[in-house]
């Protein structure tokens, strides 16, 4: 008598490990679905065709794109560290307390991911502006001044890309086991100590994967930017306001600086895979 395996009898892993392979895709189905594609690859087809690539070297080194794009990697950087440092803390609030309002807190968390980014710009000048709610003081007490400087860049940067890494760190959160870290305080631990040296690496993929989209984010960056900090070069014209600029006198210029932004985003989407999606 041959004896099963408890988790073939029990209808256990090898239920789920049904092949999809050579089903038939409905009709109905496939057209739209081509569709769609064709619809998301044809205007990077069309950018791909349309660059010059003969002059595409001198596009590349003038001086005006390098120190577009060196503003624009410090402060995506500059953001995305900001993002972590405030972010973090926020998505741990919202996935292990519970409080009154939470939902509301979290649908206002995730509201610059739908928010147009030009209202979001408006909305921090009416803030951190001289004249705004909390800008007025900033500029009185302490002489500080956010709007149209390079700082000004990293808080618009900040604005519209934290609700991404506070997402994914959420979403990790809330897949981890809690149980860990109410371990670590009954041994003697702090609630700050057990999520430091517990739950932090533990949701370390999650906050990478965040870290990476907020990146990516804050980089592509135009509306708010443009808003609360201006287009001025050298000090706050970013890679995305430089492709706007270059787009209205030298079209040339403004695809080479597309391809340069695709092809950071491509290297994004190749680096994370689908951690991204496995983290959230």
């Amino acid at each position: 008598m041959t004896v099963r395996p408890a988790e073939t009898l029990r209808g256990g892993p090898r239920r789920g490990r049904v092949r999809r392979r050579g089903r038939a895709v409905p009709l109905p189905l496939l057209v739209p679905a081509l569709a769609g594609l064709a619809f998301l690859l044809l205007p990077l087809i069309a950018l791909l065709l349309r660059t010059p690539w003969s002059t595409l070297p001198e596009q590349l080194t003038s001086p005006g794109v390098w120190q577009a794009l060196r503003l624009s990697l410090v402060c995506a950087t500059a953001a995305t560290g900001l993002s972590l440092l405030i972010g973090v803390p926020l998505a741990w609030l919202l996935a292990r307390t519970d409080f009154p309002g939470r939902g509301l807190v979290r649908a206002l968390v995730t509201l610059p991911l739908v928010l147009p980014p030009v209202v979001g710009g408006v909305a921090l000048l009416l803030a951190l502006g001289r004249n705004g709610v909390v800008g007025q003081w900033l500029d009185a007490w302490f002489g500080i001044t956010l709007p149209f400087t390079t700082a000004g860049v990293v808080i618009a940067e900040t604005f519209v890309a934290m609700p991404f890494l506070v997402i994914s760190v959420e979403g990790t959160l809330r897949a981890a086991d809690p149980r860990f870290e109410e371990a670590a305080t009954t041994l003697g631990a702090s609630r700050f100590t057990a999520f430091r040296r517990v739950t932090l690496p533990l949701i370390a993929p999650g906050v990478a994967a965040g870290a990476v989209l907020a990146w990516a984010r804050a980089l592509g960056e135009f509306g708010a930017t443009i808003t609360f900090a201006g287009n001025f070069p050298g000090r706050t014209q970013t890679m995305p306001l430089a492709v706007y600029l270059a787009l209205q006198n030298d079209p040339a210029a403004a695809i080479a600086l597309s391809l340069v932004l695709l092809a950071v985003s491509i290297a994004v989407l190749a680096g994370l895979r689908d951690r991204w999606m496995t983290a959230s």
